[in-house]
């Protein structure tokens, strides 16, 4: 199995930069594991909210195959502890899934198209965080569940 982490517009802030170069270092010893940026929408002042959603959502699905397993970072999703998010990751890969691919959307969310497409939703907390952070928070907890996965004493409980 290989993991993709599609997001909008690229990260900007160094230190973030910096950490997510940590854990995709470390984690390509457990997984293939693709960052997919997508530039930002130009002009977006002039779009409403589901003008711009639909933009993204027109760009989001040029980066999608009609085999991909897809997990919606959302916050309405299922929220999981690290050992059951690492379950999660264990079963999609038993499952025969060739390409499990994780997606955060722009500022407003995703477009209903996208929802459609998406074989599930995952919220990484209650807490609202800028996709910027989110970015590093999903990466290093993919590479939790893996040390997790093969009992490495990364995580402790």
């Amino acid at each position: 199995m290989k993991i993709t982490f599609l997001v909008l517009g690229k990260t900007d802030d160094k230190y973030i930069n910096e950490g997510i170069t940590k854990y995709l270092g470390r984690l390509k010893h457990y997984i293939k594991f693709d960052l997919i940026e997508i530039p930002d929408l130009k002009n977006t002042k002039n779009l409403r909210e589901d003008q711009q959603k639909a933009k993204e959502a027109e760009l989001l699905q040029k980066a999608l195959n009609p085999t991909d397993h897809i997990i919606l970072l959302d916050e309405k999703g299922s929220e999981f502890t690290s050992r059951q998010f690492s379950e999660f990751l264990n079963k999609k890969m038993v499952s025969g899934i060739q390409n499990l691919v994780f997606i955060v959307g722009g500022p407003y969310g995703f477009d209903e198209n996208i929802y459609k497409l998406a074989h599930g939703k995952i919220s990484l907390s209650k807490l609202t965080f800028s996709h910027q952070m989110v970015r590093l928070f999903f990466i290093e907890q993919v590479y939790r569940g893996f040390t997790i996965l093969k009992g490495e004493p990364y995580h402790h409980d």
